[in-house]
């Protein structure tokens, strides 16, 4: 052939590519979401989730000829490759594979086609832009198509996030609102918490979550392409929500003085926290504690895809040493003392997200612990996880990730000293191995009740197995032990078998604004006559152990005659403590008794006040896209007036947004009544989620599930 003719067949191939134009594109929106499992999100564009097939249709300008070969592009992240796997080419095809992209061909009608494109079912999460590349006689022209996002499948068995429970998944990864339980051990309490993850813009805001983090900074390239892995991503979110290292998300603070923020107990969900974040330009929310970390990351692991859900260890211990068990002191006189970094947590809340390891092998899969409350670095960062709640029942502390903080967590053992200031001595009082990690908690499938997932986690408390499995892991620390005064021989402990014992009784209800009633219960254990001296002391804490005042002493001697059991009342009034309550209503009671050549006896109970109880009723059948009315019941409960009252209502699928609602004063026992209007944009069961404020009651919850018909 000749030269100018192959250079004149190559020219008007070139200008009949650059003729082509785009002239329509029609996503398919409704249909593939409803396939996806992605129709719940409020978002402009097209959400996906990896591994499943979706279909589109393209308008050209004109048809194209028999000698016009078609591929597709799809690329995410900045400097996209195909050596990455972070970019794609790939032409249509008749045989599509699992674990690369392909495209088919459904339909042609002249200039439409419609087109089918899958993605691996390992693919990296985020956003991806598509374009259309014509081939021609050696010759190209690429049209850009758009952009959709990709999420995480746990409806595909291929994917690491698989979850094959129908039940399940709805509440892991679909329900946009829950419960988280806080309290005490000896008090459970729950409040709602509204996840959101569809709201609108709370997946862009996510994303953005990972493209601030320090991974990303560092190295963009390498992190975009790790983002198939769920524990890679799981781990970079659980260092990404707190803003110790970084422009994370919420700001920690447990002073007990939030001034400059909002104190942690009056948030009501993640999506004020994630739109605030976003709005003042990636700049920390102030303040969080543990439930409103775990809350925010339970929200951005669903929003992605990977089943997830909110745990409750109830006194969850804070090991700072890697040595299993924790040292709490105390003075003489009965004051709990800052000493020491280790500490017991009234409550402590974590995720559990649900995938396979991979790196652990097959008996290490399912859920896996989450926690973004900055408590320990973890190489250099304050994250933690992804540690396998299997692996931590069976002690395997080597493994990855942070196993032997979380192994602690739930399984030191408690060792109590009394320090004397005067002599600069530290005497062991107590060792206890079962009080640490009760009542392990999570909201149950399809419903509000409590479920105990404490077996999980370990062997029953007192159990051989229990015990065998905290020397294992022992064992396996040695190498890095820091042995702190924890290691008292079996002979000192053996010498202090106490003849008096003594527990804290409630005596009445414990309410704000009411007297603490207590009853001291000391018993002569032995057949001899003893005299007790006793120290008794309160203090107002923060659920972390962290102490804001004390509130109330006193110091007895007491004669018990044999085998003799006496209760001394303990009375706190409102005066008292009024001033030094946070919000999360804690005191702390502590009694050091002590016989003639004795050691110590310490008994020590933390109580917890009720608030007033606020009340939220639907005034009507509430109905897609039409107003309806709620009111708010409380009655002030004290002999004074209540200032600064602010009622904070929110709800996904209830409320745009969150509704402030200023509250007039109150006077002594005033009840009010406060009616506010939602316009309900989802139907089926919604949860509203309220908070009132004041100066007497910092932080008064309230739940209200509403049906909402079509």
């Amino acid at each position: 052939m000749p030269l100018f003719l192959a250079s004149k067949e190559l020219r008007s191939s070139l200008f009949f590519l650059t003729d082509i134009k785009l002239q329509n594109i029609n996503w398919q929106t409704a249909a593939n979401q409803q396939e996806h499992h992605t129709d719940k999100y409020y978002s402009q564009e097209l959400v996906l989730r990896r591994g499943q097939p979706f279909s589109f249709s393209l308008t050209l300008n004109r048809p194209l000829s028999y000698e016009e070969s078609l591929a597709f592009i799809t690329s995410t992240g900045p400097s996209p490759s195909e050596s990455a796997r972070t970019k794609a080419v790939f032409p249509l095809s008749n045989a599509p594979r699992s674990d690369s992209w392909n495209a088919q061909l459904v339909l042609q009608r002249d200039s439409t086609l419609t087109i089918s494109i899958s993605s691996p079912a390992n693919a990296p999460i985020g956003w991806y832009a598509l374009s259309m590349q014509i081939s021609s006689g050696g010759s190209n022209a690429t049209l850009k198509l758009g952009v959709f996002k990709l999420l995480f499948n746990p409806w595909l068995q291929a994917d690491t996030v698989f979850m094959s429970n129908q039940a399940e998944r709805e509440e892991y990864v679909l329900e946009d609102a829950g419960a988280i339980y806080v309290g005490s051990s000896n008090r459970i309490n729950m409040v709602g918490w509204n996840f959101g993850q569809f709201e609108d813009d709370i997946l862009n805001i996510c994303l953005s979550i990972l493209d601030k983090s320090l991974n990303f900074r560092r190295d963009p390239v390498t992190d975009v392409a790790r983002r198939g892995d769920p524990k890679y991503v799981g781990r970079v979110l659980s260092a990404m929500v707190n803003s110790n290292d970084d422009n994370g998300v919420i700001a920690g603070n447990w002073s007990g003085n939030y001034v400059g923020g909002r104190d942690p107990r009056n948030w009501n969900g993640s999506v004020e926290i994630l739109k605030e974040w976003k709005k003042s330009g990636f700049r920390p929310v102030r303040y969080g504690q543990c439930w409103v970390f775990a809350g925010t990351l339970n929200t951005v692991l669903r929003c992605f895809g990977i089943p997830s859900r909110v745990i409750t260890n109830f006194n969850s211990a804070h090991d700072t040493d890697r040595n299993l068990s924790v040292d709490v002191y105390y003075d003489p006189m009965g004051n709990p003392l800052d000493k020491g970094s280790d500490s017991v947590w009234n409550f402590h809340v974590w995720n559990e997200a649900w995938f396979v390891r991979n790196d652990l092998g097959p008996s290490y899969n399912g859920w896996q612990v989450l926690d973004s409350t900055p408590q320990e670095r973890s190489q250099g960062v304050f994250q933690c996880g992804p540690a396998s709640v299997t692996g931590i029942r069976e002690g395997d502390v080597h493994l990855d990730f942070d196993m032997p903080f979380v192994f602690a967590e739930v399984n030191a053992d408690r060792i109590t000293w009394i320090y004397d200031s005067s002599r600069n001595t530290s005497k062991q009082n107590s060792s206890d191995t079962n009080t640490i990690g009760r009542y392990i908690s999570t909201k149950a499938v399809g419903s509000y009740s409590r479920m105990d997932v404490t077996e999980k986690y370990k062997y029953p408390e007192g159990s051989s197995q229990e015990r065998n499995i905290f020397e294992k892991a022992l064992e396996k620390l040695k190498p890095n032990r820091t042995f702190g005064p924890t290691s008292a021989t079996e002979a000192e402990r053996e010498e202090r078998e106490p003849s008096i014992s003594g527990r804290f009784k409630v005596a009445g209800i414990l309410a704000v604004g009411k007297e603490v009633n207590l009853a001291l219960m000391l018993k002569n254990l032995t057949s001899d006559m003893k005299t007790v001296t006793v120290n008794m002391t309160a203090w107002t804490i923060v659920y972390n152990g962290t102490l804001v005042h004390e509130v109330w002493k006193d110091s007895i001697t007491v004669s018990l005659d044999p085998e003799e059991e006496i209760q001394y009342p303990v009375k706190i009034t409102y005066a008292q403590y009024e001033k030094y309550l946070k919000a999360d209503n804690m005191i702390r009671t502590t009694a050091v008794c002590q016989a003639p050549d004795e050691a110590e006896v310490l008994v020590e109970r933390d109580v917890i006040l009720d608030n007033p109880t606020l009340t939220l009723e639907l005034l009507d059948q509430a109905h897609m896209r039409k107003p309806v009315n709620v009111q708010m019941l409380f009655s002030n409960p004290l002999d004074e007036p209540v200032k600064n009252c602010v009622l904070m209502v929110e709800g996904s699928g209830l409320l745009l947004g969150s509704l402030k609602i200023d509250v007039p004063t109150l006077r002594p026992k005033e009840r009010s009544r406060v009616r506010f209007e939602i316009r309900p944009t989802r139907s089926g069961t919604k949860q509203l989620v309220a908070d009132f404020s004041c100066n007497k009651f910092p932080a008064i919850k309230a739940m209200l599930s509403v049906d909402v018909a079509e």
